[in-house]
């Protein structure tokens, strides 16, 4: 028997150094008591079941998700024996364990994010009409990114797609998106969209997208954010905080890109209604200038028989005008000066007579 005496600080190191070795990271399940919060900086709790109680402490920035008492967790901790000579387990994750106590801290995060504002209408932004450059966030095992790429393909092709492969999945999952997201926020050419996809999945699976730290990330994105998790019934809180909400991957990628077979035959249609109107505002431009041509003519064939009616009238007063007329008439034409004693010319319808004048007298 090795009867070495150990200080006591000694025996701590030695006993977590024996710890480290056997046990450098454990995943313990139990439900949450005496929770707290001290400073705003750490967190202390008790895990128990029906006959055992561990403490645990943490940080507060390593509690991703909201906790209460009475909340079934599992943590993935390393034990540890602290100085004041207490067991206890460090905390590196924290996450509910079970359907209702998921869904109780998404509530809690819910809430809390709500108050801020993070899901505001008003701060949402638009997509762009037809995006060029798109980077995406997905697991490119996954089906749903499959889905999601034939269908941009084949609305529209020849976008330019920057892809970042990632865990959808598990406690590493939340942190690798996060890391992709500061990356092509970061960039010097800022991608026109950033897209995160992940097909469907249980609570638990999809839980990775109500961590606040992802969630905070999306919300803040300089790059407008489009979001398709899980099925139309899911909602993750990754799906609230986007610019852009859609139902599933395959519906993200039918509102990034309109269809081209689509606006071809949007287009088709436009030429032929345009086609439609030019033919009908024609036929209208000619039943227009025709009646303005007839009224022009008629015009024109009314001054015409008017002009034509004075020439007749004219025509009449310079035929009644015509001393051969006159003469016809009965009358003479006398030529020469009326004075006494002068000779004169007398001219009729029959002959001509030459005559002196023997006396003149005044009508007067």
């Amino acid at each position: 028997m090795d009867n070495t005496i150990l200080g006591v600080s000694d025996f701590i190191a030695l006993t977590n150094q024996t710890l480290e070795y056997a046990f450098s990271s454990v995943a313990v399940e139990g439900e949450v008591s005496g929770f707290k919060v001290n400073q705003g900086k750490y967190v202390f709790f008790d895990l128990k079941d029906k006959t055992g109680s561990v403490g645990c402490f943490m940080t507060v920035w390593q509690l991703r998700t909201p906790i209460e008492d009475g909340m079934k967790v599992i943590v993935s901790a390393s034990p540890k024996l602290t100085d004041w000579g207490k067991f206890s387990l460090t905390v590196k994750a924290i996450r509910p364990s079970g359907e209702g106590n998921l869904k109780r801290s998404f509530d809690l995060l819910k809430s809390k994010l709500e108050a801020e504002g993070l899901f505001t209408p008003e701060r949402k932004r638009a997509l762009p009409e037809l995006p060029n450059r798109v980077a995406v966030i997905s697991s490119t095992q996954a089906a749903g990114y499959a889905d999601f790429i034939k269908i941009i393909n084949d609305r529209w092709g020849g976008l330019d797609v920057d892809v970042a492969h990632v865990q959808v999945q598990g406690s590493e999952a939340s942190d690798q998106i996060v890391r992709a997201l500061k990356y092509f926020n970061t960039q010097e050419q800022l991608p026109e969209v950033i897209v995160l996809i992940r097909g469907g999945g249980s609570l638990d699976d999809l839980s990775a997208f109500n961590d606040e730290v992802l969630v905070r990330e999306i919300a803040s994105s300089r790059a407008v954010t489009l979001v398709g998790v899980g099925h139309e019934t899911d909602t993750t809180l990754a799906d609230l905080a986007a610019d852009v909400r859609a139902a599933t991957p395959s519906n993200a990628a039918q509102l990034l890109v309109p269809d081209k077979k689509e606006i071809i035959r949007h287009a088709q249609q436009r030429v032929e209604g345009a086609r439609l109107q030019v033919i009908r505002e024609i036929d209208r431009s000619r039943e227009v200038l025709g009646g303005k041509l007839e009224a022009v003519l008629g015009a024109i064939q009314r001054q015409q028989i008017a002009q034509h009616t004075k020439l007749e009238y004219k025509k009449q007063v310079l035929a009644g005008l015509n001393p051969e007329k006159v003469l016809a008439r009965g009358y003479a034409i006398v030529r020469g000066d009326l004075q006494a004693g002068a000779e004169i010319e007398i001219e009729t319808k029959a002959s001509i007579a030459k005559a002196e004048v023997k006396n003149v007298k005044s009508k007067a």
